[in-house]
């Protein structure tokens, strides 16, 4: 008798993603997101800032889709392009946020002293101060809306939880014996950084990540819907929502869809933030096998 072939092992992806199903469920939404971003002007049945005031407000039907808003022009062309700036700024306003907190939470947290009083108890506590949505608000008004300013305000005001999240990561892990050990090799305060802290605090914060892209598509749409995003005639959810709130009763569909999407953005995200979470603590994955 011959030996049995060998039984292949899951991966640990695929089991993670077997027992999430809702992680499952955030990836597949965040890759219907990024292909309509990606391919929406082959996606899109028309121009989104097309007008046609004969075909105003028309309901969902073979024709459009979603239906068509007050000055005629199509909800689902326009909701595919808003897939774009919301992923845009997401992406950006967590590029920048993280980057200016991943700097001065390092700074801070491993030379402590003056550099960590004036970073972390002065600075970020006088962002703390104030709400970061009014601060936002504050800062777009003052410089004018435009997809730059947006992702600036919202960056500024989100830098903190970051630089908060590294400056107690990097002091728990710069006490560490294999640190003490490369310092005692003569190793530089960058390398320490960049070569032996770094790698071991970046777990939480792709976590953190993920999650604050939730957030990033919630404050733009709220931006946009107070009138502060990307000027018209660009398509952004904020503003479909906008537009369509003076005719919620007579033409629903022209909140509903642009109302669900933003949902289901932040809906994804989250799910795949509390799922890298799960997946990347090492106590979780002991309790459950991965």
């Amino acid at each position: 008798m011959g030996n049995a072939p060998p039984v292949r092992q899951p991966s640990r992806l695929k089991r993670s993603l077997e027992q999430q199903p809702l992680a499952t469920l955030g990836v597949v939404l965040l890759a219907c997101f990024v292909v309509c971003a990606v391919f929406a002007p082959w996606l899109a049945p028309q121009d989104p800032a097309r007008i046609d005031l004969t075909g105003r407000l028309l309901p969902p039907g073979s024709m459009h889709w979603f239906g068509t808003d007050e000055l005629g022009r199509d909800i689902l062309s326009r909701t595919l392009y808003g897939a774009r700036i919301s992923l845009v700024v997401a992406v950006s306003v967590v590029s920048l946020s993280l980057t200016i907190g991943l700097i001065a939470g390092l700074a801070a947290g491993f030379y402590g002293g003056w550099t960590d009083t004036v970073l972390n108890v002065y600075v970020t506590n006088a962002f703390l101060a104030l709400p970061g949505i009014l601060l936002a608000i504050a800062f777009v008004a003052f410089l004018g809306p435009g997809l730059f300013n947006l992702v600036l305000a919202l960056s500024i005001t989100g830098w903190v939880g970051y630089a908060r999240l590294v400056r107690a990561q990097v002091m728990a892990t710069k006490e560490r014996e294999f640190v003490e050990a490369a310092r005692a090799l003569g190793a530089s305060d960058l390398r320490l950084l960049v070569r032996h802290i770094l790698p071991n605090i970046v777990q939480p914060l792709i976590v953190q990540g993920a999650i604050g892209m939730a957030g990033a598509v919630l404050a733009e749409a709220t931006l946009s819907f107070l009138g502060l995003g990307v000027p018209p005639p660009a398509a952004s959810w904020g503003s479909m929502l906008n537009d369509g709130r003076s005719y919620l009763f007579d033409s629903p569909h022209l909140v509903i869809f642009p109302a669900v999407a933003v949902m289901l953005a932040v809906l994804s995200f989250n799910f795949i933030g509390d799922a890298l979470g799960d997946l990347l603590d090492p106590r979780t994955r002991l309790a459950t096998g991965l």
